[in-house]
């Protein structure tokens, strides 16, 4: 088959072939992140809306632009099961420490789960947290948007397909200027106990999870460096480089950085090409697929579509066909601990088998 037949039958949603159905969803957690892009991403979807707040600073739903919320609650109430008619399945938003605290009550309600990632702040506790849906029998998802995105999906059939011929090597990264839109130097994100770290959990995972779901392979070893230089980062990782072996010989290296311009790629290079994710990361970006093979390079085309919406999009239609949803909590689990690993290699300075 050739490049242009094989993209030329490539379905965005290959996941879908269902029409019609809604989840309600409880909003647990209502920062930024869940205001910005959760919501409005949910407003536009076709199998979500949202009916519950769950918050310690909203007491009244019309404080929500953007929504017909029938509830604002806090997080004792949502606990004892206040509203819990209102809604089907919750979305898990807050601080990553308090992930299992808040998936335990939706659990013991009886309610399914998609839960940001990271999933917590140990593989400890990520473990615990499927244990918990899994003795309660509800559907946990992880939260990674970056995998339902058609762009992400039509890069991995095209390497299923051997576009590029036998994957050798993974290079990825991601940076931002998080000083520059989070809420000071209280931010959680900088406090090491709410956040189990920061560079390499925060947006390492993009990279880290994003070749997992390419290559359908899982890291065998990492290694890695971090360091930080702003007094603002003292206590967690401003920067970091990591390097995860995978079989085969695949190895992927890269960096992140919380204290630089905005930039994200995936690159995996080939025997016969490669194959360039550019700004995959972001939500909101424009993205582009770039294909080399024979010496051709080509841009492949295909709609943007909001990563947000396809994510939720996917939980719920997971959920109306009573079908598990891929990233679930043992996928999750996996990517914790590999990030600890690469803490626990830049601490003893040496590589680290998973």
């Amino acid at each position: 088959m050739s490049l242009e037949e094989f993209l030329g039958g490539f379905t965005e949603r290959d996941w879908q072939h269902r029409e019609e159905g809604t989840v309600r969803l409880a909003m647990v957690g209502m920062g930024w992140w869940t205001r910005e892009e959760a919501i409005p991403a949910i407003e536009g979807s076709d199998f979500c809306e949202t009916t519950v707040a769950v918050s310690g600073s909203i007491s009244d739903p019309r404080e929500v632009e953007g929504t017909d919320l029938e509830y604002a609650i806090d997080y004792e109430a949502f606990a004892d099961g206040e509203a819990s008619g209102a809604y089907d399945a919750v979305y898990v938003a807050t601080p990553n420490a308090l992930h299992l605290e808040h998936v335990r009550s939706a659990a013991k309600l009886g309610k399914d789960v998609i839960c940001e990632k990271p999933m917590e702040v140990s593989a400890e506790r990520a473990r615990e947290l499927t244990a918990v849906c899994e003795r309660a029998g509800v559907t946990l998802m992880i939260a990674y948007r970056v995998q339902t995105d058609p762009a992400t999906r039509r890069a991995r059939d095209l390497l299923r397909e051997g576009v590029i011929g036998e994957p050798v090597s993974v290079h990825g990264g991601m940076t931002d200027d998080m000083l520059s839109f989070v809420d000071g130097p209280d931010h959680w994100r900088l406090d090491p106990d709410l956040s189990g770290g920061t560079t390499m959990n925060d947006i390492g995972i993009y990279p880290l999870n994003t070749t997992r779901f390419l290559l359908d392979r899982d890291p065998i070893s990492a290694s890695g460096r971090t360091w930080s230089e702003s007094p603002e980062f003292e206590g967690v990782d401003e920067h970091a480089s990591f390097e995860f072996g995978f079989e085969d010989g695949i190895v992927l290296t890269g960096s992140v950085s919380h204290s630089a311009c905005e930039e994200s790629h995936l690159r995996v290079v080939g025997t016969e090409g490669q194959l360039l994710l550019d700004r995959p990361f972001f939500p909101g970006r424009s993205r582009e697929l770039l294909v080399e093979r024979e010496g051709t390079r080509s841009t492949v085309t295909f709609d943007q579509r909001d990563q947000m919406r396809e994510e939720f999009d996917y939980f719920a239609h997971c959920l109306l066909t009573d079908t598990e949803p891929a990233p679930d909590g043992e996928h999750g689990v996996l990517d914790i601990r590999a990030i600890e690993a690469v803490y626990e290699a830049a601490e003893t300075g040496k590589r680290v088998e998973l």
